[in-house]
């Protein structure tokens, strides 16, 4: 079978770029060998989602630490890539019907071979403190598809039968079901603070930016403001729904944290001089979260998803506490809450939300789904530059 893969043999993490398309062992479930096996499944990937982090991995701009040391700690050079997907089981452990299938024959939801399955991106141990008073997003020992385990950019994969999620197709198209990950990332986001009445600015347009803007709308926020470099990523803002949208133009400056005057001057008029309420920062560059941090009213609400390695250097630190700002940190989804919330909302048409994310976000699969077998590294980035969301048809 075929897969994207990194290997760190013969080049320094520094050195590469980009993913290679590789013949890989098809996966089995061993038992005898790997007691894990029993609550394990194998998945017949019909989609897999293109992420931010897999941007990240791709200009080895993120996760280098986690994705090294996890590599030597498996006495391993090659890590299989990716961790949104959604696909059939094809063969089940010994011990997931009883543990994971329920026996409702009402219940389409079931885990089990012929069962459509997404699920979710990070492993947990379920033992840590963290998992045992119900916060497994934030598990001590937590593995991670793609990053510091083997992912699911391939043709059939291996996975725990506990991190799966049942796909209804009567109610969710495949396609999207495929980013049931990054859109519960948004959700998380949007469910961490009370939106109905604010005024909202979102730093980034990428897929989970416009999927916040959605969710935002659907939660009642008063204005959204969405701010990128992309002049096409800001076009599909305004689409969607955006109340004002505004470009980042790039600037000389001394520090790359720096924050962009205009872009907070900017959001400061349309907020009659008081800034938004709540700012997420969903990008990443440490001048965007200064954005965030400055563009926020006093007393107001600063997430913070977007992921880049380095330092952060905030100027004036001590206004962050003078004017009493609340920061918050999202990581992943909280398994299972958060999904159980993505499907109801992607499942009721009337709010447009799936609608909008195959239409306007994936572009009705036009230009933004690509087939496995026809991966070329070039045409590739290419697509990544031009694209905010792109699928990998297996």
């Amino acid at each position: 079978m075929q897969g994207l893969v990194i290997d760190t043999a013969s080049t320094p993490w520094e050195a590469s770029h980009g993913f290679t398309k590789v013949e890989l062992p098809m996966p089995v479930l061993d038992e005898a060998s790997n007691p894990h096996d029993a609550v394990s499944v194998i998945v017949k990937v019909r989609y897999a989602g293109v992420c931010g982090s897999d941007r990240g991995l791709w200009h080895r701009a993120a996760f280098k630490d986690l994705f090294i040391s996890s590599l030597a700690a498996e006495q391993k050079t090659q890590r299989i890539v990716g961790h949104e997907f959604v696909g059939e089981i094809v063969a089940t452990g010994s011990m997931v019907t009883p543990l994971y299938s329920d026996p409702d024959p009402n219940n389409r939801a079931k885990i089990e071979v012929g069962s459509l399955v997404s699920g979710d991106s990070h492993v947990t141990c379920g033992r840590c403190y963290q998992c045992r008073i119900g916060e497994a997003n934030v598990c001590l020992n937590e593995a991670i598809l793609g990053i510091s385990i083997d992912g699911v950019f391939a043709e059939y994969v291996k996975l725990p039968a506990k991190n799966l999620w049942a796909v209804d197709e009567q109610r969710v198209r495949p396609e999207v079901a495929a980013i049931y990950d990054p859109f519960g990332n948004a959700v998380h986001t949007m469910t961490k603070v009370d939106v109905r009445g604010q005024r909202v600015a979102i730093m980034g347009c990428g897929p989970i930016g416009l999927f916040s803007l959605l969710l935002a709308q659907n939660f009642g926020a008063a204005k959204v403001i969405m701010a990128d470099v992309s002049p096409a990523n800001l076009e599909l803002a305004k689409r969607l729904g955006a109340d004002e949208t505004i470009l980042i133009e790039p600037k000389q400056k001394e520090h790359a944290w720096e924050p962009d005057d205009e872009v907070v001057g900017r959001i400061m008029d349309l907020t009659y001089g008081k800034g938004v309420d709540i700012a997420l920062e969903m990008a990443g560059p440490a001048s965007s979260i200064n954005n965030a941090i400055n563009a926020t009213r006093r007393g107001g609400h600063v997430v913070f998803f977007g992921i880049k390695d380095g330092d952060l250097t905030i100027p004036s630190f001590s206004r962050v506490i003078t004017r009493g700002l609340t920061m918050h940190s999202i990581i992943g989804r909280e398994i299972f809450k958060t999904w159980q919330t993505a499907q109801r909302l992607l499942s009721q048409q009337h709010n447009g939300i799936q609608d909008n994310i195959w239409n306007v976000i994936l572009n009705g699969g036009n230009d933004t789904i690509i087939n496995l077998h026809d991966f070329e590294p070039e045409s590739f980035e290419q697509q990544m530059n031009q694209k905010p969301k792109l699928l990998f048809k297996m």
